[in-house]
């Protein structure tokens, strides 16, 4: 039996071959405590400060820095929560298109006086700049906006986003899940007061992620106990998969070039040759990171056409992973103005440095032949 073809790499991706190299020590012989005096925990320490350097110079900053976390949910709470806690309640700002943990926190904000504001996306799926404006003439405390949308891949303006809300004194927050090892991401460009990354996004372990911050502001810890992380985040420290983080964001950043290049090539046949099935892709005319498609066929259910692919030998998604039980339409497609049915037969396909082009162009082939398939089953049973 031939292995399914993954075209899911949005939600997670495999672990790099060098990267699981760099924490096999870590699982074995190396599995001392990072906080011990003694000789396994000084090698254990040595290894996350190492990897603390990595994920730093990825993003271009200081190690003292990095905040390592459980992975990205947790970096997101990080910051809201732990900003709200040293803010008066005033106004926080989320995009209508950004991810549940950065969308619930900030909602729930609300118990503690704060007002929620949603900011405004276009039809391209690209955050709108004047009503950013709109909303900063209201005091505000916090903004957060993504860096690329994870169903559609669309980049969002998050540098002029920024300065806009330093200007307005709000603190500024982007979560970078999606494009850190895709496109490069750099904390002083970006102008942004905390910035998100993880693991298993760019071949590196789940269980692993980090929040970058600005060194002149401070946060209120969600977790109390031992200090670690310089007080900001307390517990054990997880020595293999911090290993395999910054394992990954070094790989990440040497085969960015050749990443993007691979990727964007095959995302952009592909979005030709489901342009000609009749689909519909989401965000096609902004700019994206280079390995995702998001797209529709008119009258196909996605969640149908994804276990029919599924079938055939395909991984792909109906939306966000996190998303996927839901069967309400996209919230994301649903803010760019996308109307409810044909939200609902949204697909993502998110491609890998393994892909190649046979497999793009079977997989094109297949949803084609599959929406025709499904069309008849439907006009038979009417």
């Amino acid at each position: 039996m031939n292995a399914p073809v993954y075209l899911d790499h949005n939600a997670t991706t495999p672990i790099d071959e060098a990267v699981l190299d760099a924490m096999l020590p870590f699982l074995r012989a190396q599995h001392g405590n990072a906080s011990s005096r003694h000789e396994l925990g000084t090698i254990a320490r040595r290894a996350v400060d190492r990897a603390r350097e990595q994920v730093a110079a990825a993003v271009g900053v200081q190690p003292s820095q990095v905040v390592f976390t459980s992975g990205g949910t947790e970096a997101n709470n990080l910051f809201v929560k732990g900003a709200a806690a040293m803010l008066k309640p005033q106004q926080v700002v989320v995009s209508a298109i950004d991810h549940p943990c950065v969308a619930v926190p900030a909602k729930d904000l609300v118990r503690a006086g704060w007002t929620l504001r949603r900011l405004a996306v276009g039809a391209d799926g690209v955050a709108d700049l004047d009503d950013l404006e709109a909303a900063l003439s209201v005091p505000t405390g916090i903004v957060s906006t993504m860096l690329a949308n994870n169903e559609t891949g669309v980049l969002q303006p998050v540098a002029a986003i920024a300065a806009r809300a330093r200007v307005a004194r709000a603190w500024m927050h982007s979560d970078a899940v999606q494009a850190l090892g895709k496109v490069p991401v750099d904390f002083a460009a970006l102008g942004v007061h905390g910035l998100t990354v993880s693991a298993h996004k760019l071949g590196g372990p789940k269980g692993a992620g980090a929040l970058v911050l600005d060194k002149r502001i401070e946060l209120k810890p969600l977790l109390h106990g031992g200090g670690h992380e310089s007080g900001m985040r307390s517990g054990t420290e997880n020595v293999p998969a911090i290993v395999g983080f910054g394992a990954a964001c070094e790989l990440a950043v040497q085969r960015l070039g050749a990443f993007a290049a691979h990727c964007s090539a095959l995302r952009d046949e592909l979005d030709e040759r489901l342009a000609l099935a009749g689909a519909t892709i989401f965000g096609r005319t902004a700019a994206r990171i280079p390995n995702t498609t998001y797209f529709a066929i008119d009258g196909i259910d996605g969640e149908t056409l994804v276990i029919e692919l599924d079938r055939l030998g395909f991984c792909v998604a109906s939306g966000a992973a996190c998303s996927s039980k839901s069967t309400e339409p996209s919230a994301t497609l649903l803010a760019m103005g996308i109307e409810p049915e044909l939200a609902r037969g949204s697909v993502r396909v998110s491609l890998g440095p393994t892909n190649d082009r046979r497999q793009v162009l079977d997989f094109a082939a297949a949803v084609a032949t599959t929406a025709n398939r499904l069309r008849q089953l439907t006009a038979m049973a009417v």
